[in-house]
């Protein structure tokens, strides 16, 4: 494949000197944590419109600085993964080692790319898009050599490109999207001070938390530990952007609820439903196959008592509706979507004290990949994204980069548009075509004739 970015610098960024004396030095990993060990790391990014001024060292100086005052406050992610042996019992165990080591930043530029070969082709030109990213294709097992986090600053011919890989066991996609929003408002304020931050500083100490459900750390038998990362190829993939407007979502909205006699369904249950319905259609699946739908749900207001919204970490369970696929199909948007609901509502914390309990005597670790009969939706559309201004202007469009990317992977975002949602749906291209062609799918998309 032709080299799409040419790397112009790279540098490790840590936080300032004089505040590293100050940090902790360890923190533990839940099995929130831990299940994702073997997994791919976050990779999202924004695209902006190129600042009026002209790119030059010091508006990279002036990212690399505020990223640093951003580590200040999240300094976990400078750190790295420590492995422990235990070497009486054949365990191992894993933490957050806060060495101050460093992210890695890296400038880039993308010779004749420009704004509208990202935004104006139907599918997500991939290897474009993936080009903006560092550290592909490492796992989080990995951060135990590589760093917690890697941001590469992409300039394209009239736009900039602003990505951030973050190991998935330090942060969930709550904890990345704060980072971000963090890191904006640093940059925006310009000052040579440190700035009065409206976003609130994260919180650590997981054992703070759990204290009474588990104790850590926690130990892995060695024999679950890969001793390699094998190899891993993945199927032909597509992803489409799908949008939905606000006018459409309500429209949805409504027909789902009405179906069912109810007003309980939320925007996001009824366009969940229709995504699945839509895709277990166009996949041709037999009717008496059963299908799943797996939905990360956000912990923090479920538990007792509650954590808050600035835990630094992951605090997220995954969730799944069953139905047979004749049944999903024909039973209807307010069917579908009210399984979604009694799934959601039923994960309080007496199931997530159950999952951390046995997870804890059986570890079980996530991989890539799903199910041929099966979705799974991650990220939220209440996660800030355009919110992020680093001073020139609001983002005019957010991507994701080729981690945790499978045949079935559906990534939710908050439209450009106040009250629009969008959904990054990664599938074969045979099936994308085949949604384009059904109407009752694209009926409610934007932009469409309704």
């Amino acid at each position: 494949m032709t080299q799409i970015c040419r790397i112009i610098s790279t540098s490790i960024v840590g936080p300032l000197p004089e505040n590293i004396e100050h940090f902790a030095r360890r923190i533990e990993l839940t099995p929130f944590d831990l299940q994702l060990l073997f997994a791919d790391q976050i990779q999202k990014g924004l695209l902006f419109h190129k600042p009026a001024e002209t790119l030059s060292g010091h508006f990279v100086e002036h990212l690399k600085d505020s990223l640093s005052r951003t580590l200040n406050l999240f300094y976990p992610l400078a750190g790295r993964l420590s492995k422990v042996d235990s070497g009486d019992d054949d365990t191992v165990s894993f933490f957050i080692d806060c060495n101050s080591a460093g992210a890695t930043f890296l400038y880039a530029i993308a010779d004749g790319v420009s704004v509208a070969d990202v935004l104006e082709p139907v599918d997500v030109p991939d290897d474009v898009v993936y080009s903006f990213f560092p550290m592909n294709g490492a796992l989080n097992y990995e951060g135990i050599s590589k760093p917690l986090l890697a941001v590469q600053v992409t300039e394209l011919v009239d736009g900039v490109f602003i990505a951030c890989t973050m190991n998935h066991t330090a942060v969930d996609g709550k904890s990345f999207w704060h980072f971000f929003n963090t890191w904006s408002e640093i940059s925006r304020s310009r000052g040579g001070e440190k700035p009065a931050l409206v976003q609130v500083p994260p919180v650590f100490g997981r054992e703070n938390y759990l204290h009474g459900v588990i104790d850590l750390p926690i130990r892995i038998p060695s024999s679950l530990v890969p001793s390699s990362n094998a190899n891993f190829v993945p199927p032909r993939l597509q992803q489409r952007m799908f949008h939905f407007g606000k006018d459409e979502i309500a429209r949805l909205k409504a027909k789902t609820n009405a179906e069912i006699g109810t007003i309980k369904i939320s925007s996001l249950q009824a366009l969940l439903a229709h995504l699945w319905i839509s895709i277990t259609r166009n996949r041709h699946i037999n009717a008496a196959e059963e299908v799943s739908y797996g939905l990360l749900i956000g912990l923090r207001p479920r538990m007792v008592p509650p954590l808050p919204e600035e835990y630094l970490g992951n605090a997220v369970l995954l969730g799944e509706v069953k139905s047979l696929a004749g049944k999903l199909v024909e039973g209807g948007l307010g069917s579908a979507a009210q399984e979604i609901n009694k799934m959601i509502a039923s994960t309080m914390d007496k199931e997530v004290r159950k999952f951390l309990e046995d997870w804890t005597k059986s570890p079980r670790f996530l991989g890539r990949g799903l199910p041929n009969n099966m979705l799974i939706t991650g990220s939220s559309p209440r996660f800030d994204v355009y919110g992020n201004d680093f001073w020139w202007g609001r983002p005019i469009a957010v991507r994701s980069g080729p981690g945790n990317k499978f045949d079935g992977k559906m990534t939710v975002f908050a439209g450009a548009e106040e009250g629009s949602i969008d959904f990054e749906a990664c599938l074969s291209p045979q099936k994308l075509e085949a949604m384009a062609a059904d109407l009752e799918f694209m009926q409610f998309l934007a932009g469409t004739n309704n």
